[in-house]
Parts: structure tokens; C-alpha cells; sequence
């Protein structure tokens, strides 16, 4: 079978044969053809090389962030620790911002805090008694337990959870403000929450220990810092787990929302967990954040 078309240029018929799809011309059609001018090279656009690597990178990220799924069904983080972390009801931070200097200022400070703890332990009822934070007595032994409570804790439980938080969002502000802000930050974040704990209750003469006025002030200013940073929480229902992230600045509120009940509890004589210090501790880290939000992470 053959079809026939007729070129419009030069009024030749030209059968083709939808079989075999061979295309015949009569003698002398050839020459009569004409040659149509190819269409103009569009000039291509050459990027520059930084251009070319920050658009593969965008696509790699964007990859990365299709792989790890929605934020109401993601993959698991890539370190294991994380999923036992979760596993116990723990937050996990995903993305961690990049850092340009160790943490060493973080974890000398946890090894205090554990060392420290760990010693009391064998004696725990004496220490508490002898070095917590009385507000009936705040200034007895010349006010030395308002630094000799943060290192003390009442049992292995409190003092992993603290040490957890410490050592999973202090790097990160360590980072960005460099260690002697950083040790600041935690200082004024503990005086200043435990004072909010005295006011609280001035004629309690139970001691308050731990060093979780000066981490609350740590969670806030990663919260401000790090706004969009995701918080990962493993949800389970009997053997059902699902993986949910979430933005920090929105934890956070969640977590300042708990700290009010919290306070109301405490005023009201049924929790024996300082919200108050939580939330003291936690003012701190907003006015460190007003104060140094214009800031870039310093250099290591």
C-alpha cells in the first residue's frame, strides 16, 4: 500500500509505502528539489560554575527531602542512637544545623554535671539537703547552692533526661554563640530561674536541684535560633510506629504551654517539678535571643 504526499514547495508527489516505508521518486524529481535553510542555533547559555553546583545541590537536597517523606510519615533518622532515644519517648533532632567548631564547652560541662551527680548519688539525701537550693535559706553557705543545686540530681532518670537535652540542642547553641556567651547564657538562664522558683514558694524549705533552669534556657534560644529545625517524635500504638516531625519554634510552644500548667500544678502543691525555674530559665533565652539574633555563628 502506498500513500501519496505532495510537497508544497516544489509540487512533487512523493508515494511512500507503509509497509516496508521506502520512499519513491520519478526520474528527474530529485533535481528539482530545494534546499530549506536550517532554523538559527539558539545561542545556549553558559552558567557559571558556582551557579551549576548550587542548582545540583538544591536538586540533591530536594531529593534528600522526597526520600525522607511527609512530616506526618517520615523515614527514621539516619543515626540508631536516635531511634532508641525516640523509642523512650525522647525528641530527636533532624537536620542538625551545621557546626564549625567542636562542642567542647558542652560536653565539659555534662561530664561536670554527671560526675558530680554521680558522687552524690551514694549519699544522696545529705547532698540534697547540704547543697540544694532552700528557698527558705537561698542565701545560706553565702549563696554557693545556687551553683551547687545545678549540678545535683535526684535520681539516674533525672539526670539522663537533662544530660539528653544538654548535649542535643547546647551544641548547636554553642555554635552560634561561641563559649563565653554560651556559658553566660546557661549562668544567667540558672540564677534567674531559680529565682523565679523562690518567688514562687519563699517559705518552702524543700531544696530544688538540677540543671534544667539553665537547659530551658538552651531549648529557647535553639527554638528562636533554629526556628525551622525538625523535631522528630516516634508515635506508637501498640506495634504501630510512625515517625513525626516537626518544626522547633512549634514544639517549643507546646512545650512553654506544658510549663504553665506546670506552674499552676507546682502553686497549687501537686507536681514537685519546677516549672517555675523551666519558665525562668526560659525568659533568659529570649532576651539572649533579642540580644544576639543579628549575630552569624562565629568563626572556629
Amino acid at each position: 500500500m502506498f500513500e501519496v504526499a505532495l510537497d508544497s514547495s516544489s509540487g512533487i508527489k512523493v508515494e511512500v509505502c507503509r509497509i516496508c516505508e521506502f520512499v519513491w521518486f520519478d526520474a528527474g524529481e530529485t533535481q528539482t528539489l530545494q534546499a530549506r535553510p536550517l532554523p538559527e542555533a539558539k545561542p545556549q547559555v553558559v552558567l557559571p560554575q558556582e551557579a551549576r553546583e548550587a542548582i545540583a545541590l538544591a536538586k540533591v537536597q530536594q531529593l534528600a527531602e522526597q526520600a525522607r517523606g511527609s512530616d506526618f510519615d517520615s523515614a527514621p533518622p539516619d543515626e540508631w542512637w536516635k531511634s532508641i532515644a525516640a523509642f523512650f519517648g525522647m525528641p530527636v533532632e533532624f537536620d542538625a544545623p551545621a557546626k564549625k567548631r567542636h562542642p567542647a564547652v558542652t560536653w565539659f560541662l555534662a561530664g561536670l554535671i554527671v560526675t558530680a551527680s554521680v558522687h552524690a548519688f551514694f549519699h544522696l539525701q545529705e547532698a540534697v539537703q547540704l547543697f540544694g537550693l532552700i528557698p527558705a535559706q537561698a542565701f545560706r553557705l553565702h549563696g554557693l547552692t545556687f551553683v551547687t543545686s545545678f549540678f545535683l540530681h535526684a535520681g539516674i532518670i533525672h539526670l539522663v533526661g537533662n544530660m539528653y537535652f544538654l548535649l542535643v540542642f547546647g551544641d548547636d547553641v554553642e555554635n552560634f554563640l561561641g563559649p563565653l556567651r554560651y556559658i553566660a547564657l546557661i549562668a544567667v538562664a540558672v540564677f534567674v530561674g531559680d529565682l523565679l522558683h523562690i518567688a514562687s514558694g519563699p517559705a518552702s524549705t524543700i531544696p530544688c536541684i538540677g540543671a534544667s533552669g539553665g537547659i530551658a534556657g538552651l531549648i529557647t534560644f535553639y527554638a528562636l535560633a533554629f526556628p525551622q529545625a525538625k523535631i522528630g517524635f516516634l508515635w506508637r500504638y501498640f506495634y504501630y510506629f510512625r515517625w513525626i516531625r516537626l518544626p522547633a519554634w512549634f514544639v517549643f510552644v507546646l512545650w512553654i504551654l506544658f510549663q504553665i500548667i506546670g506552674a499552676y500544678e507546682q502553686k497549687i502543691g501537686i507536681s514537685s517539678v519546677s516549672s517555675f525555674a523551666h519558665l525562668g530559665g526560659a525568659a533568659v533565652g529570649v532576651i539572649a535571643w533579642f540580644l544576639t539574633r543579628k549575630s552569624a555563628p562565629l568563626a572556629a
